[in-house]
């Protein structure tokens, strides 16, 4: 497995691990509970982010993995 295929595998984790935690967000009835589900989902959209931007620089450093 390449190291482009390991950063796109880890982003997809964590977009679905993202996805988890606002459909529990969406079903818990704490408030408390609620926002700490939201404050985790946000800071994996960071991550996601930054993954996303070394994902298209490695792209374009290595144009053959472009796609894969």
């Amino acid at each position: 497995m390449t190291a482009i295929s390991k950063v796109k595998q880890t982003l997809a984790t964590l977009k679905g691990a993202e996805a988890t935690l606002d459909m529990y967000y969406l079903q818990e009835q704490n408030k408390e509970s609620k926002n700490i589900y939201k404050e985790a989902s946000m800071e994996l959209d960071k991550i996601k982010v930054d993954l996303e931007q070394r994902i298209g620089f490695m792209e374009f450093e290595e144009p053959q993995y472009k796609g894969n």
